[in-house]
């Protein structure tokens, strides 16, 4: 499971938007994995498994995060306080960030499993439950839109 750590927490941050969700996320997938672990099949892939339990997390905490009301200002009020450091790939890696985040859930999820986890478009139709035909359309629609966007940005 420790092996899978770096890839789970740079997916789960790409689902979150920011590290300390992401983290946060990654940290909840962990705990409900070792706490299943008997649910776990065999012969089965590992990460595949706690994949699926880090999105489902991120769907639930989604929809209760509608529910809530937002007390505190948004992140976004904060990104232009203080400096950027004069790093050009922080930089290019903010816009992609942000880029990213502005997709729908189902598009960000797929370029994120394909393009970013390196899976195969088999695998990650089976960790998001949807068939590969709908995966493909997914990847192809975040792809475009993600690179529509970047160029927006440049």
């Amino acid at each position: 499971m420790l092996e899978f750590l770096p890839r789970l927490r740079r997916f789960a941050i790409g689902l979150a938007g920011n590290s300390a969700d992401g983290d946060d996320l990654c940290q909840m997938t962990i705990e409900r994995a070792l706490t299943n672990r008997q649910k776990w099949q065999e012969g089965t892939r590992l990460d595949s498994w706690m994949y699926r339990i880090m999105r489902n997390i991120y769907i639930d905490e989604g929809r209760a995060s509608t529910r809530r009301s937002q007390t505190f200002v948004g992140e976004e009020a904060g990104l232009s306080v203080g400096g950027d450091g004069g790093q050009e790939a922080q930089v290019e890696l903010t816009q992609v960030d942000r880029a990213l985040a502005r997709l729908p859930g189902d598009q960000r999820e797929a370029v994120l499993l394909v393009m970013v986890e390196g899976y195969s478009y088999k695998e990650a139709a089976r960790i998001v439950g949807c068939p590969v035909g709908t995966l493909n359309s997914r990847l192809v629609r975040g792809r475009d839109a993600l690179m529509d966007i970047l160029k927006e940005a440049s």
